[in-house]
């Protein structure tokens, strides 16, 4: 029997949700504050997966200028009904403080691999939003939590809110369903309907090692919602040892042959409980419906494995991804991405010249609205990254080079910049935390150099630069 090996999906690839089209399987993952905004993976068989598509590609969709750190897109839903794909999603404009700025929008098509329209305005109640589509009655249901700024509270539970497709909103009452369990943070609500029953699917208990996933189920769609008897489906709050940790957030989807899998989000820490360098990703759990109308795990508890038995579907694989990149196509490679703004040919060009990617300079690392950087994910503990940087600064303020990046806060730096007014050149390496930045090293003077070939070698909890010049 084959086996799916998780996480799935590698890489900061967050909140998944997952959706089958007849023989095929889509899965969307959060991508805040990079642009394009969001990732939509492919598969038929839930084993091999393939990145396909980047679906808020211009700015009347997604204007995410000025946003800070970790706000933008934040978990998606993708849905299929009468011949529409609907995608839903909160564009994040403010997090800290005692309010959340968290308008809800809808985009749709009718080709996923194709252009989707400009947004629907929902609602800014709260985040998470998402459609159930309920093909008995005909209606659509918007569903999301809610924010409760009130004595501290933030996280208020469940609503629930009819949408007028013909008329593009929401309508009628607005139904609190669900007020969350103990484990609190009560987010990233999905509903699905089976056997006579409503079920609400949530992300609970924060997205770090406390974080689960809870199934609750209602005759109704507006409630009252039972909570399943045995605790959340899934987690590894109380396993620090699994290799699967931060379990939780995640979507329900059924084969054509009637088999169930629920993807979740997860991290792989570098130690027990300690930190994951390659983000929060998404991994695939296969579960069952047992003779109670309740959902489980296949392999019993709520720890999610490594490897898992793999559907009763044909293999089908994808070419291998190149592992080298020659910029020799008018096009960026869709693993690239920019900070909350389109890649525009006015800084960022892959056809100027051929073999090369040509970026124009604009404002810092720490800035929230013009940087020049493209960057992609890193997707395994040990990572090698190679380029090479042809630049000459007219003084100490222009710099161009190789960043190792988390936000505009945490990132490592190495780079060439210009000295004050003798022409010469020197490579400095930076660190940023916290926004406290210094140079690492004495830098290091390559006046007269022509290439110069930066690597970056990322080695668990490690991170080693390497340079050589030429000319």
């Amino acid at each position: 029997m084959s086996q799916i090996e998780n996480p799935i999906l590698r890489g900061f690839n967050p909140d998944p949700a997952i959706l089958r089209v007849e023989d095929d399987y889509y899965i969307v993952t959060s991508t805040f504050e990079w642009f394009p905004g969001y990732q939509i993976h492919h598969s038929k068989d839930l084993v091999n997966w393939k990145l396909v598509s980047r679906p808020l590609n211009r700015i009347s969709q997604l204007d995410m200028a000025g946003v800070p750190d970790s706000c933008g897109v934040w978990a998606p839903c993708l849905s299929y009904y009468k011949g529409t794909f609907y995608l839903l999603y909160t564009n994040v404009k403010r997090f800290d403080g005692p309010w959340k700025d968290t308008p809800n929008f809808v985009v749709t098509t009718d080709d996923i691999m194709g252009d989707w329209s400009d947004p629907v305005y929902l609602n800014s109640s709260g985040f998470d939003s998402s459609f159930f589509h309920d093909e008995d009655t005909d209606k659509t249901w918007l569903v999301n939590m809610i924010v409760d700024h009130r004595k501290n509270k933030f996280f208020g539970g469940i609503v629930l809110q009819e949408y007028d497709r013909d008329a593009k909103k929401v309508v009628g009452e607005i139904h609190h369903i669900f007020p969350g369990t103990e484990a609190g943070c009560t987010e990233g609500p999905h509903i699905y309907k089976r056997n006579g029953y409503y079920y609400l699917l949530t992300a609970e208990g924060g997205t770090g090692y406390n974080h689960c996933m809870t199934l609750a189920r209602s005759r109704d769609i507006t409630g009252p919602y039972e909570v399943h008897p045995q605790g959340p489906v899934i987690t590894s709050r109380d396993k620090p040892d699994n290799y699967l940790q931060r379990t939780g957030h995640g979507d329900l989807v059924e084969t054509q042959n009637g088999e169930w899998y629920l993807t979740f989000l997860t991290g792989r820490p570098l130690t027990e409980r300690g930190r994951c360098i390659t983000g929060r990703e998404t991994g695939i759990e296969k579960v069952e419906w047992r003779d109670d109308d309740w959902l489980y795990l296949a392999c019993g508890g709520h720890n999610a494995r490594q490897f898992v038995e793999a559907p009763d579907l044909p293999e089908h694989k994808f070419p291998a991804e190149a592992a080298r990149l020659e910029f020799d196509t008018p096009e960026i490679d869709i693993n690239f991405q920019a900070l909350r703004i389109p890649m525009t040919p006015d800084w960022v060009n892959q056809t100027d010249r051929e073999g090369y990617l040509r970026l124009y300079g604009r404002e810092s690392l720490t800035s929230c609205f013009h940087q020049s950087m493209v960057a992609r994910r890193v997707q395994a503990h040990h990572t090698v990254s190679t380029t090479c940087v042809e630049f000459d600064p007219a003084c100490y303020q222009q710099m161009a080079g190789m960043a190792c990046y988390y936000n505009t806060y945490h990132f490592h730096y190495l780079h060439v910049f210009g000295g004050d007014e003798d022409n010469r050149k020197f490579l400095g390496l930076m660190s940023c935390d916290k926004l406290e930045a210094g140079e690492v090293c004495e830098p290091i003077e390559i006046t007269g150099s022509d290439k110069v070939w930066m690597k970056a070698d990322f080695n668990g909890a490690e991170l080693q630069f390497y340079y050589s010049v030429t000319g």
